[in-house]
C-alpha cells in the first residue's frame, strides 16, 4: 500500500475510517529516515478504535508512531538464510575460510555419514552366514549400494530432511530414505527390513560423529596445522642468527655487564616444537566407536541370533570403518576420546595464542614491520598505520574456539545412567570449535606472510642501548674494558670476554634454531618436512 491509501485495517475486514494514510509531515519524517520508501502506513485516528496504531512497513523495518507522534523502529524477522543473515560469522563473513569443513561438520556431513553407516551395516549382515535372511549380495547389488554412498548429494540430504518433517526422527528418516532408494532393486528389496537391524539410533550416530571428526581432522585441520608449524620452522631457520634482547617480566635480562641476547630464530623454534608435540598427541588419539545396541549388551542381537558372536562382529564392523572399537559402553559411546582430542586441541590453541601475543609484542617493539597490500587500509583514521590485525584475529578466534571446545570436552563424558540426550545437541556444535580454530590458523599464517624482520632488531648501537637500560649506572665500552682488565682471570679468558657483544653472546641459540626441522621430526617420529 502506498502513502495516501486507506489504512491497512480496511484491507483486513475493518470498516474504513475514511482517513488517508499519514499526514504530510509524518510522511516526510519516514521518507527522511528511510529514503528507500515504505510499503504501507497506518496512523492513529480520532475514532474510538484506539488499537489503530500508526505503522509503516519499510522492507525489513517496521516504523511506528504513538499517539504523541513519537517514532520507533523494529527489524522484521522475515529473513532468508544468507551470508548476511547467518547467526554465526563462520557461516557468513568467514565462510570462504572455513568452508572446507562443511562436507564433514555440517548437517549434510552428519546425514552423509549416517547413510554410509547404515549401508555398510547391511553389507556386513550379508557376509554373516548364520543370517540366512540376508544372503550374500551379488557384485551388482554391492555396487548399487556403494553408489548410494558415492553419489550422495545435497538433493538426497534435502529429501531426508523432508522425510524427517513427517517422522520427527532424524535417524529413522535415513532408514526410510534408503528403503525408498532400494525398492527398485529386486535383490536388495527382499531385505529392506534389515536396514538398521538391531541398532539403536546411537549406534548409527556415534559412528557418524566419529567419522566426521576423523575425516575433518585428517583432511582439513591437520594439513593447516602442519602448514603453520612449517611456516614457524621457516621463520626459525631464516632468522637463526638474528640476535635480539631477551626480556622477562617485560624487562631486558642482564648477566654481568651484558644484556642477555637470544636469537629470533631460536624463539620461533620453541613455538614450532611446542606445537608439534600437541599435533602429535592429537594424531595419536584413537577415534572410537561402539555398535552394541540399546544399552551396550547386544540384547536384540542375541535374541534374534543367539549363536552369533556379536561382540566380535561389532568389533570387525567398527574397525572396517577405520575406527577403534570400544567394547564397554552404555547406549552411547562414552566420548572420552573426544574429550582427550578437544583438550589437546585447546592446548595447541593456547600455544598459538602465546605465539600471537609474542609476535604482536615484537611488532610493537619494532622488531618486525608488516608489509601492506595494495589498497589495504590499516586504520580508518591513520593511513600510515599498519595494525597487527591478523594476529589479533587469530588470538580472538582461538579464544572463541577454546570456549566451545572446553564445554565439549567437559560435558560429553558425562551422561546420566545409560544415557541422556544432552550430548546430542552438544555434538552438533563440534564444527564451531574446529571452525574458529581453522580460521585462527589461517589468520596466523596470513600474518606470518606479511612479516619482515627489521635489520638488527632496533639495536644498531648495543652499548648505547645498554647504557640507557642499565638501572642507575652509566655503562660504556671503556668502563667494561677497564672492568674486565681488572679481573683476576687468565689472559685468554679476558680476551674472550672482551670479544663478547650482544650479537655474539647468544649461546647455542643459532644452532638450536637451525636444527628445528630435525627436532620437529623427532617429536613426530616421522619425516615431517
Amino acid at each position: 500500500m502506498e502513502f495516501g491509501a486507506p489504512c491497512s485495517r480496511a484491507l483486513n475486514g475493518c470498516s474504513p475510517c475514511g482517513l488517508e494514510v499519514g499526514t504530510p509531515i509524518q510522511r516526510e519524517i519516514v521518507k527522511s529516515r528511510f529514503p528507500f520508501g515504505a510499503s504501507f502506513l497506518v496512523w492513529p485516528t480520532s475514532t474510538p478504535r484506539k488499537s489503530c496504531a500508526g505503522r509503516a512497513m519499510l522492507k525489513d523495518y517496521t516504523v511506528s508512531f504513538d499517539k504523541a507522534g513519537k517514532m520507533s523502529t523494529q527489524i522484521s524477522c522475515d529473513f532468508e538464510l544468507s551470508s548476511l543473515t547467518a547467526l554465526s560469522p563462520l557461516d557468513g563473513r568467514y565462510w570462504s575460510k572455513v568452508k572446507d569443513l562443511a562436507p564433514y561438520m555440517s548437517e549434510y556431513g552428519l546425514i552423509y555419514f549416517r547413510v554410509l553407516v547404515e549401508i555398510k551395516w547391511l553389507l556386513k549382515l550379508s557376509q554373516i552366514p548364520e543370517i540366512t535372511e540376508v544372503p550374500s549380495f551379488s557384485e551388482e547389488a554391492e555396487s548399487f549400494l556403494q553408489g548410494l554412498i558415492d553419489g550422495f548429494n545435497l538433493d538426497d540430504a534435502l529429501e531426508i530432511k523432508n522425510i524427517e518433517r513427517v517422522t520427527n526422527h532424524d535417524v529413522k528418516a535415513v532408514e526410510y530414505f534408503l528403503k525408498q532408494k532400494c525398492q527398485s532393486h529386486p535383490e536388495i528389496a527382499q531385505v529392506l527390513e534389515f536396514f538398521h537391524f538391531a541398532c539403536t539410533s546411537e549406534d548409527i550416530n556415534n559412528l557418524a560423529h566419529a567419522l566426521m571428526l576423523k575425516e575433518s581432522m585428517k583432511n582439513v585441520m591437520f594439513p593447516v596445522m602442519d602448514k603453520l608449524i612449517m611456516a614457524i620452522c621457516t621463520m626459525a631457520k631464516d632468522n637463526a642468527h638474528i640476535s635480539m634482547l631477551s626480556r622477562t617480566h617485560g624487562q631486558v635480562i642482564y648477566q654481568l655487564w651484558l644484556a642477555s641476547p637470544t636469537t629470533l630464530g631460536k624463539e620461533m623454534a620453541v613455538f614450532a616444537i611446542r606445537l608439534s608435540r600437541e599435533r602429535k598427541e592429537m594424531h595419536q588419539v584413537e577415534i572410537m566407536g561402539k555398535f552394541a545396541g540399546a544399552v551396550g549388551n547386544y540384547n536384540a542381537h542375541l535374541a534374534a541370533y543367539p549363536h552369533i558372536n556379536w561382540p566380535h562382529i561389532a568389533e570387525e564392523f567398527v574397525k572396517s570403518l577405520g575406527l577403534s572399537f570400544n567394547p564397554y559402553v552404555t547406549q552411547i559411546e562414552t566420548h572420552d576420546y573426544m574429550a582427550k582430542l578437544f583438550h589437546t586441541l585447546i592446548q595447541f590453541n593456547n600455544i598459538l595464542i602465546d605465539f600471537d601475543r609474542d609476535i604482536w609484542g615484537y611488532i610493537s617493539l619494532g622488531y618486525f614491520k608488516q608489509m601492506t597490500r595494495a589498497g589495504e587500509i590499516g586504520s580508518s583514521t591513520m593511513p600510515h598505520k599498519v595494525n597487527p590485525i591478523d594476529f589479533e584475529n587469530s588470538e580472538g578466534n582461538l579464544g572463541k574456539a577454546n570456549g566451545g571446545l572446553s564445554h565439549l570436552s567437559m560435558k560429553l563424558p558425562i551422561s546420566r545412567w545409560q544415557r541422556d540426550l544432552t550430548d546430542s545437541t552438544v555434538l552438533r556444535n563440534m564444527g564451531e570449535g574446529l571452525g574458529h580454530s581453522l580460521l585462527a590458523y589461517k589468520s596466523a599464517l596470513q600474518g606470518i606472510g606479511k612479516l619482515q624482520v627489521m635489520r638488527r632488531f632496533g639495536v644498531p648501537e648495543p652499548y648505547e642501548k645498554l647504557k640507557e637500560l642499565t638501572r642507575g649506572r652509566a655503562v660504556s665500552q671503556e668502563s667494561i674494558t677497564e672492568f674486565i682488565e681488572g679481573l683476576e682471570l687468565p689472559e685468554e679468558a679476558k680476551v674472550n670476554l672482551l670479544k663478547l657483544t650482544p650479537h655474539t653472546y647468544i649461546g647455542a641459540a643459532a644452532e638450536l634454531a637451525m636444527n628445528v626441522d630435525t627436532a620437529v621430526n623427532l617429536v613426530n617420529g616421522l619425516e615431517f618436512f
